[in-house]
C-alpha cells in the first residue's frame, strides 16, 4: 500500500514540473500519443460518428488555425465535411426567414384557398383568369399567377383539360328541359279500371294530371297531349324533351303536339321504369298518400280526388330537390321565433286523408 503510494505522489509532481516546462518536442510527443488514441477508438466504433452543432462549429474555428494540408490527420472528418460545415455556418448567419417584418407577399388565405377550389370544381369549363374574376367582384383581389398556383397544387388542370362533369351534374342541367309523362291506372270500389295521364316537369317537380277515362284511345291521348301543352303555356318555351314509354296509346299524333311546339320526344327501353323514374315516383306518391286511403267510385270522384291532389302537390307539398319547396313557390318562408305568440291553422285535403299546416296572419 505504502509503495504504490510513494510511486504516485512523485509522478504527480513531474507531470506537473513537464506540463509548466515542456518543450516543443514534448507538446508534439503528446499531440501524437491524443492523434493515435483517437485512431484506435475510431477502430472501436461500430457506427458513425454523430457531431452536434457545438462540436461542428468548434472544429471549423481550429481549422483556421492549422494548414490545411494537415487536415486529413488532424480532424476526424474529411476536408469535404469540414467545408460544407462551414458553407451552412455562413449561410445560417444570412438567413433571415426566421426574422420578424418578414417582407414580400403575405401567403394566401386557407378560406381563399378553398374558395378558389370551389369556384374550379363547380366550373369546370373556367379557366385560372376567369377564376380571378369571380373572385375579383365576391371583393377577393388576387393575382391570377396565384390561381394558376393554388389550381396546380391541387391536381386540377386547366379548363380546356379539366374533367367534365359528373352524371349528376350533367342529369341536373338536362332536368331543366324534360318533362316526362306515364300512364296511371285508377281501380274503382266496385273493380273497374280508370286511366289518367299524369306529366311531370324534372326542373320546377310541378305536376299536372290533364285527364280520366275508362277507355284510353289514341285520340283521347292526343287530346290530352293538347291540355298539357295548354297547361304549360310560356313554359314551353325553355323545354327540349319529352320523355315517355312505348305505350301504344300514345301514337305518332301524340308526339306530334310536342314537336310542333320545338320538343324532341325520348323513347325509354322497353321494360324499363327506370328511366323514367321521376314520373313513376310521382305516381308512387299519388298512391300512397291518396289513391291508397279513399275509394273511388267513378270518373267524376277520380277527377276531383286527383285534382285535389295536384293542388296540394304543386301549391304545398315539399320537394328536396327543390331545398323543401313546393313547386309554385319561388322563396323560402320566413323564420318563424315566436312560436308561443302564433296560431297554428291546420287545412284539412280530401277529407283529412292529407292535412295542410300554415299560421294564422
Amino acid at each position: 500500500m505504502i509503495v504504490p503510494l510513494l510511486y504516485k505522489m512523485p509522478r504527480k509532481l513531474l507531470s506537473v514540473s513537464m506540463v509548466l516546462l515542456r518543450r516543443d518536442t514534448a507538446k508534439d510527443a503528446e499531440l501524437l500519443v491524443l492523434r493515435h488514441e483517437n485512431a484506435v477508438l475510431r477502430r472501436q466504433l461500430k457506427g458513425p460518428v454523430r457531431y452536434e452543432p457545438a462540436d461542428r462549429f468548434r472544429l471549423t474555428a481550429l481549422s483556421a488555425l492549422i494548414p490545411r494540408r494537415r487536415w486529413r490527420a488532424v480532424f476526424p472528418v474529411t476536408p469535404g465535411t469540414l467545408l460544407a460545415w462551414h458553407r451552412r455556418l455562413v449561410a445560417a448567419k444570412w438567413d433571415y426567414t426566421a426574422r420578424r417584418g418578414r417582407t414580400g407577399r403575405p401567403p394566401t388565405k386557407a378560406a381563399l384557398k378553398k374558395l378558389t377550389l370551389r369556384l374550379a370544381r363547380e366550373n369546370p369549363r373556367w379557366g385560372h383568369r376567369r377564376v380571378q374574376g369571380e373572385l375579383a367582384r365576391l371583393g377577393h383581389p388576387i393575382a391570377a399567377s396565384t390561381v394558376w398556383q393554388i389550381l396546380h397544387a391541387a391536381g386540377l388542370n386547366p379548363a380546356p383539360r379539366r374533367s367534365g362533369p359528373t352524371w349528376r351534374e350533367f342529369l341536373t342541367a338536362q332536368a331543366q328541359g324534360i318533362v316526362a309523362v306515364d300512364f296511371l291506372h285508377v281501380d274503382t270500389a266496385l273493380g273497374g279500371r280508370l286511366y289518367a295521364l299524369a306529366s311531370l316537369e324534372h326542373g320546377t317537380r310541378r305536376l299536372h294530371i290533364t285527364g280520366v277515362t275508362a277507355h284510353p284511345t289514341r285520340e283521347w291521348a292526343v287530346q290530352q297531349a293538347r291540355n298539357l301543352a295548354a297547361d304549360l303555356g310560356m313554359r314551353m318555351d325553355s323545354l327540349r324533351f319529352l320523355l315517355r314509354d312505348r305505350d301504344d296509346k300514345y301514337g305518332a299524333a301524340f308526339d306530334a303536339v310536342f314537336e310542333a311546339e320545338g320538343l324532341d320526344v325520348i323513347l325509354s327501353a322497353p321494360r324499363a321504369p327506370r328511366m323514367n323514374v321521376h314520373c313513376e315516383r310521382v305516381i308512387g306518391s299519388i298512391r300512397r298518400e291518396a289513391l291508397d286511403h279513399v275509394l273511388i267510385i267513378g270518373e267524376a270522384h277520380a277527377r276531383k280526388v286527383l285534382a285535389s291532389y295536384q293542388d296540394h302537390y304543386n301549391r304545398h307539398r315539399p320537394h328536396r330537390a327543390r331545398q323543401q319547396l313546393p313547386p309554385d313557390a319561388d322563396r323560402q318562408p320566413a323564420t318563424v321565433h315566436d312560436l308561443d305568440d302564433r296560431r297554428l291553422l291546420r287545412t284539412r285535403v280530401l277529407g283529412g286523408v292529407i292535412n295542410e299546416y300554415r299560421y294564422a296572419a
